[in-house]
């Protein structure tokens, strides 16, 4: 069965071949979001997120991109919204998931030093994937992240590909010049 016949049988009430669509496109979502949002937890509810609205809005899909186009579309739209939501976060929050992390099982065989270390280039590196404009920053996370091809970011970014190929070099240079500090440039 294709996937437009799939997604008809769903859109005709057959829900449970939903299931077929979110275990297949799950990881792409995920990895997706987690481009943006940086924390596993956040991504995992943001997945769930983007498979509802699809599943309530797959009556609009028309065929007229692959449905995994249109999936990305919405999976950094929602993302985008979710990152503009959370630059208004207050530092109380911030501060707790920072103690959070640092806390977390996954630390034990690393000394203080190194989990300083460490958590001070993670936050070094998200800081500047978020200080890319919002177009730098899709087409970086869905190259980077999801191994998209330029033509597959144009698509979902509604864009043409020399676009996508602009907005990557300048996310890189941008990249770049924000975390020189790191390597001791």
């Amino acid at each position: 069965m294709s996937e437009q016949e799939i997604i008809q049988n769903i859109v005709n009430g057959d829900s449970s071949k939903f299931r077929g669509l979110v275990e297949k496109y799950q990881p792409m979502v995920f990895r997706t979001v987690m481009g943006f949002v940086h924390s596993k937890e956040d991504a995992e509810d943001l997945t769930q997120d983007v498979f509802i609205s699809i599943y309530q809005s797959l009556n609009r899909f028309q065929g007229d991109s692959e449905f995994s186009t249109w999936l990305y579309r919405i999976a950094v739209n929602t993302s985008i919204n979710y990152v503009n939501k959370q630059n208004r976060r207050n530092l109380f929050q911030q501060v707790g998931d920072f103690f959070q992390n640092i806390n977390s099982n996954e630390n034990f065989e690393k000394n203080p030093e190194e989990l300083t270390i460490e958590k001070e280039r993670e936050h070094h590196i998200k800081k500047a994937i978020d200080s890319l404009s919002e177009k730098q920053r899709t087409a970086f996370v869905l190259s980077k992240y999801d191994n998209l091809s330029q033509k597959e970011i144009a698509n979902i970014m509604n864009i043409s590909e020399g676009a996508v190929e602009q907005h990557l070099q300048r996310a890189k240079k941008n990249l770049q010049q924000n975390l020189a500090s790191l390597v001791g440039k």
